[in-house]
């Protein structure tokens, strides 16, 4: 069996921010508008939101999002992205393609090297061509490529894969991109999701390194993990089953199929089983959450990581064993945990250990064992 490096990390990070004021102000005018409709016909008045009831609830602040124009108006209320020809490169591959540049670019590695590429996300824009294979073409890797998809779960997924492609010897080098486009699947009509998702992608680069070998400021990926457990309570109906749905195939109720959940379900049920998991994950190789110097956590919730990690240690956990970022990038899904160990690893010294650990839809969690070289 190879040992397996993380060679290189990649991030592409939108260039606007949308701050909870703003959400807020966009929701409840359209609020006001509805109600005014809801109150003639006699329904139950919408309930407003806030900035302060969204910080709370989340520990978010702000969100990036890819194409932010239609986002704030109250007759659309979602991003305005153009259709592109078959032949053009798509949004999501072009998004991923820049993270991934970067990874390579991290690891001083040209794309020909590369012999696997998985793109791994929680939204895929098309279901074929692979967007893997499209991004294999835009960045000239060679080999193969294909799509993982598991929730917020996907780039731990997909690195779960490339550490046993890897350490098998089946491939040398494989690029993990989780390109993270998720405004253009978010209700923002909806006061229990319309501030959790922002946009974000990143590519990791794992690679087989010689016995004694492996550069120093490099991660070496011990082990890694996957569990899930089947649950309704995150779930997006989004599907091509919608259009048979349909009495009439000319229109199509999309708001109703994009994502939904139950917050409080989920918080209390991941909360447990990712507490767990990383108990038991650390265990078997001989450690515990203490000997552990880092913690990338998924960058949902901040009560939601605070608990876990008070469950885990027996005491409340700070910013820099388990930092987050999601206050100012909200929560980019399966590419969260790859910004918060983007963020903040260069102070981390040989032999230090760090876990990166994801959970989301599914239920999936998903867990990398890593070592400073």
């Amino acid at each position: 069996m190879n040992r397996v490096a993380l060679s290189g990390i990649g991030v592409s990070i939108p260039e606007t921010s949308i701050s909870n004021e703003e959400l807020v102000e966009c929701f409840n005018f359209w609020v006001d508008r509805e109600n005014a409709v809801r109150e003639r016909q006699g329904l139950e008045p919408l309930q407003k939101s806030s900035a302060s009831f969204i910080e709370h609830a989340s520990g978010i602040k702000h969100r990036r999002a890819h194409t932010p124009d239609g986002i704030l108006d109250p007759d659309r209320m979602a991003p305005r992205i153009a259709a592109r020809e078959d032949d053009d490169l798509s949004v999501m591959a072009e998004f991923g393609a820049a993270a991934a540049r970067k990874a390579l670019d991290d690891a001083g590695v040209d794309a020909s090297q590369v012999d696997l590429v998985i793109c791994a996300a929680s939204h895929l824009q098309r279901l074929y061509p692979a967007l893997g294979i499209e991004i294999q073409k835009e960045i000239g890797a060679q080999g193969a490529a294909f799509d993982v998809s598991l929730g917020c779960s996907s780039a731990s997924g997909g690195l779960h894969v490339a550490f046993n492609m890897v350490r098998s010897g089946a491939h040398r080098r494989v690029l993990v991109v989780t390109p993270e486009l998720i405004t253009p699947h978010l209700n923002f009509r909806d006061r229990q999701t319309h501030f959790i998702f922002g946009d974000a992608a990143t590519a990791l680069l794992v690679e087989a390194v010689e016995e004694g070998g492996g550069e120093p400021g490099r991660f070496e990926v011990v082990d890694t993990r996957n569990w899930t457990q089947f649950s309704n309570n995150i779930r997006s109906n989004f599907s091509y089953l919608n259009r048979a749905a349909q009495d009439d195939i000319g229109v199509l109720d999309m708001e109703g199929k994009l994502i939904k959940q139950q917050g409080n379900k989920v918080f209390k049920e991941v909360t447990v089983a990712s507490h767990r998991f990383i108990v038991d994950f650390l265990a078997e190789h001989d450690h515990t959450p203490q000997s552990v110097r880092r913690f990338w956590l998924h960058q949902a919730n901040a009560r939601m990581n605070a608990m876990i990690l008070k469950l885990a240690f027996g005491e409340e956990v700070g910013h820099d064993r388990a930092p987050m970022v999601l206050d100012r990038y909200g929560n980019t899904a399966a590419a969260g945990a790859v910004l918060a160990l983007w963020e903040n690893h260069r102070d981390m010294k040989a032999g230090d250990f760090g876990l990166l650990c994801t959970y989301g839809a599914g239920y999936s969690l998903g867990g990398a064992l890593l070592r400073m070289m």
